[in-house]
């Protein structure tokens, strides 16, 4: 089972970038995207059903044009999980999952904090969350949670390792995403892939993408259950039709 997560930036912009011929090309049974940026009636839904995959759920924030996830799907689901039941969080549109037998794929996209209110927002959101997937585990032990987590958990995950006071690599988020992993997930990239310089996000100032100056802010966390049943993990950064590039990982 081939899975991808890719924070596409809007969807519209990224279908008028190619995003559906490289869909195509890419080929997984699951993606999950984040960062939609559109409610399901403003799309041509034909577009994915014509790409492969007739199964596709949208999740999207009350605000018009705003975060909003995605699951696209070569197989149906057993079912479908739209959010989390907890309202400080749906309103935005940030959790989506679909279940099937051996497996559950979510695609989440956690706040950014760029300013002291929504810094406050991301902070509440990880509390939350890490209880919401505590208690999700009971039931559904086979769990991959894909997407942009909005956070750089080492040093060799960003390009700037003395960066101080910037959201995304404050002390207090990577202590977080550390104790996330250590409750029971693999960082699926790094458990096959150790070298520095793999980044999955660049800011469109200074040329950055181009002189690779990047952070590692995707993930695609598989449970513990799964360890043993992962075969690949990668990155893909000639994937150009956002600030962000896709991420995957292989199950057996």
């Amino acid at each position: 089972m081939k899975i991808i997560s890719y924070n596409v930036n809007g969807i519209r912009a990224a279908i008028k970038k190619g995003f559906i011929d490289w869909l195509v090309a890419a080929n997984p049974d699951v993606i999950c995207i984040q960062e939609t940026k559109a409610h399901k009636e403003q799309l041509d839904l034909t577009l994915f059903e014509d790409a492969g995959y007739k199964y596709h759920y949208w999740f999207s924030a009350q605000k018009k044009g705003y975060s909003s996830v995605a699951i696209l799907c070569k197989k149906e689901p057993n079912h479908v999980e739209y959010g989390t039941g907890i309202e400080t969080m749906d309103f935005e549109g940030r959790n989506l999952r679909v279940d099937y037998d051996d497996v559950s794929v979510m695609s989440l996209y956690l706040p950014s904090g760029t300013n002291e209110a929504r810094l406050d927002f991301k902070l509440n959101y990880m509390s939350e969350f890490q209880e919401y997937v505590d208690n999700l585990k009971q039931t559904i032990p086979n769990l991959v949670i894909c997407g942009d987590y909005n956070i750089c958990h080492e040093a060799i995950d960003i390009h700037n390792p003395k960066m101080k006071g910037v959201s995304g690599f404050l002390p207090v988020e990577r202590e977080w995403i550390g104790r996330f992993i250590d409750s029971g997930f693999v960082d699926s990239f790094r458990f096959f892939n150790n070298e520095p310089d793999n980044y999955s996000w660049w800011s469109y100032r200074a040329n950055a993408r181009n002189n690779n100056k990047g952070w590692r802010i995707d993930y695609c966390m598989a449970s513990t259950p799964l360890k043993e049943r992962l075969t690949r993990a990668f990155i893909l950064p000639e994937a150009k039709h956002s600030d962000h590039c896709p991420i995957g990982l292989e199950i057996d």
